[in-house]
Parts: structure tokens; sequence; C-alpha cells
């Protein structure tokens, strides 16, 4: 079995995840503006993990989709991440990772998720027992065309049962396929039929389960390097224990597309498994001199972050987002950024955009070595000071402590 130091994993995990030089990671680092190249760039990154992660905090200047494209590529306009799911464009929205951006090309690899949705994930069977208002979202949809579920409010009492049933039924007809999202606007959804949206080479396809799930969990692998079980089947929501799950990754392994892999932490080893590929860009990538790169904020949400578990083992980084704690318990603040330089994670950041004001604003910063008084080292502080400049670029506000 092979087997991969943490130092190589972590580095490895950096390089897939488009946070290494552009040498090492194969994706642009850099895109102006928010023209039609730094649109192929965004379409780039998100082709790597064939997910873009979807999120409402927009406190630090923008969302998490656009946050993780600002981290990846130096000059683009944070915006563009808004623009991104408009008719025309290579993407859908459905549920992959959570709710994501994804390349139209996967359509078919989740046909198996929209038939198990026909049970909405969190509420079952709501369309049963209201078929008369998914009939009647439907209808609206076919004669009036896309609609958005504030274009509902106004309906009350004119032939919708109840407000709120009305959005889950259509969040539900979206969860089964019925219904596609167009677009957002204002980051609301566009519901619109999913035969208006999905071309029908790809909604009509039939995909076997178990060439999706060949198909995705080969996307996990571009995205995170070396990976346990566990990270794989939760990068799709997929439990480790699905015996779908596990003869895909026997399948692939047969195939020597992925190979067992050990990844040896000093005092103990994981099992995991590795892309022949990367076992080689691993190797290669000891010669990065990380030390030279600037420091750069990832969204709480970053694919590099959602997974603690992994997180903690890599990087010996304990991260949580204190959203939802009481302001008086947070320890570090409402929406921490981690500050990555090359192959390490120095310091949080707690950023406020203040768009009246017209500036962003550093509410709180921790090292993770603290340094004398806690202001980190010299080299800490100055790549904090590079990673908040560079996100103060891409959401259009200057910065102050």
């Amino acid at each position: 079995m092979d087997r991969i130091s943490l130092r190589d994993a972590r580095r490895l995990a950096i390089a897939r995840a488009g946070l290494a030089p552009a040498k090492w990671s194969g994706l642009p680092a850099t895109a102006r503006g928010a023209g039609p190249a730094a649109r192929d760039a965004a379409h780039a990154v998100i082709d790597r993990f064939g997910y873009l992660q979807l999120d409402t905090i927009s406190v630090a200047g923008a969302r998490s989709h656009s946050l993780v494209l600002a981290s990846r590529l130096d000059g683009i306009d944070a915006a563009l991440g808004e623009r991104l799911l408009v008719p025309g464009a290579p993407l859908f929205e459905y549920w992959g990772h959570e709710a994501c951006w994804m390349p139209l090309a996967l359509y078919p690899l989740f046909r198996f998720r929209r038939e198990r949705f026909r049970n909405h994930p969190w509420w079952g069977d709501i369309i049963g027992p209201n078929r008369a208002v998914a009939d009647a979202l439907l209808k609206r949809a076919r004669d009036e065309g896309p609609f958005k579920s504030s274009d509902l409010e106004g309906a009350r009492g004119k032939g919708w049962w109840d407000l709120k049933t009305s959005k889950q039924v259509a969040d539900a007809l979206w969860s089964s396929g019925d219904l596609a999202i167009r677009e957002r606007r204002g980051f609301q959804r566009v519901y619109d039929l999913a035969e208006r949206v999905i071309p029908d080479d790809l909604r009509t396809a039939d995909v076997p389960l178990h060439d999706a799930m060949r198909a995705l969990i080969r996307l996990a692998f571009a995205g995170h390097g070396w990976a346990d079980a566990k990270t794989v089947a939760a990068t799709w929501r997929f439990r480790p224990s699905w015996p779908h799950f596990q003869a895909a990754i026997r399948s692939l392994v047969d195939d020597g597309e992925i190979v067992p892999c050990e990844l040896d932490a000093g005092d103990a080893t994981r099992a995991g498994w590795i892309r022949p590929a990367d076992l080689d860009l691993a190797a290669r990538l000891r010669r990065w001199r990380p030390s030279d790169e600037l420091g750069v904020l990832l969204s709480p949400f970053d694919p590099l972050l959602w997974d603690r578990d992994r997180l903690r083992r890599l990087f010996a980084f304990d991260y949580v987002i204190e959203v939802y704690t009481p302001a008086a318990k947070r320890k570090h603040g409402y929406y921490c950024m981690p500050v990555l330089v090359g192959d390490r994670i120095v310091a949080r950041v707690d950023l406020k955009a203040d768009r009246g004001a017209g500036e962003l604003r550093t509410v709180a910063c921790h090292f993770e070595t603290p340094g004398r008084g806690g202001r980190g080292s010299p080299a800490d502080r100055a790549a904090v000071a590079a990673a908040v400049a560079r996100h103060a670029r891409a959401v259009g506000l200057p910065s102050h402590e």
C-alpha cells in the first residue's frame, strides 16, 4: 500500500483546491474584472470541484460562492460570483455538496437524487397532500413563465393556498426535477419548467447509478487529492456505508483510477485513496516554497475547509463558524475567515463590509501563533494585511482596521 506524509497530503490538498500557484494547481491564478475571461476562469474553478456551494451571508462584502472564486482568482470582481447562473450559462443549481451551482454536464448524474427527492429531503412527501398547489405552480410556470418565490407573495387569497406551503412545494418540485432554477436575481431563485432550462439530451439521459457514482467520486478526488471514505462520501452527501458508494470505490480501485494510500500522521495512520497522478504531484510539491506566498482569505464554506475533521488532521486547525453562536459567547467572531499562507493557516479575520460608509472593517484578528502581545509575527501580520487588501479589492471597498 502507498503511504503519504501529512505535509505532502496538506500541500496536495492546497494544490488540488486551486490555492497553490498555477504551476502546481493547474488552474488560473488571476482573472481581471468581470468580463468573459474572468467568467471562463470562474467556470474552470467550478469544474475542478464539480460544485460551488451557495450561502446567503454577505457580511464580509460578498457571499461564500463569490469568496471562493476571489480567493483563487486574484483581481476578479467578486460581484461576478452572483451573476454566474444566467440563461445559457453552462451551470445548473441543485443539491450537490449542499445547494450548489454545478457544471451543466453533471445534470444526468443526479437523476438518482431527483428520483429519491420525490420525497423532499426536509419535508418528506409535501407534494402528495398538496397536489393542487403543485399543479397550480407548474401551470403558472407553463402559462406565465419564470417566477420567484417573492412573486407568490401578492397571490395570497387569489388561488394560492398558503404562502409558506406554496414556497415549500416550489422547492420540492425543484428537488424532484419538475422545476429548475433558471437564474438568481438578488440571490432569489427564479423557477421555471425544467424543459426550458436543461437541454433535452441532458434532462432525459439515463445514467446508471453505478456510473454516476464513479463519475462523482472521481470529481471528489480531483478536488481533494488524498481523501478517506468520510471525506469522499461527504463531498456529495453520500453515506460511507452505502453499498453503491462502496461498490463504486472498489471498481475505481480495480480499474487503477485510485489506489489505496495511508496517511502517515506520525503517531497514527489513516486509510484512504489517491489518484496515481496525485502521488506524483505530491512528490513534485516538495519543491514548492510556500513561505514565498502571500496571504489569502478563505470562505468558511471553502472546499478546503468544510470537512472540519480533515481540516484538523491536515492543518492542526480547529474551526467553528460562530454565526449561530450568541455574540457574548463567540470566541473569534461572527464570520471569521481563515488566512492561508502557502501551506499554513496563520490567522482568522472577522470582517464587516459597510456599504453605507464605503469601507471594509476588520472587527477582529486572531493569530494562530499569537507572538508578543497577541499580534503575531511580522511575517504573519504582513500576510494578513495582504489577504485583507486583496479581499477589499475584490469586494470594491477600502479596508480599515
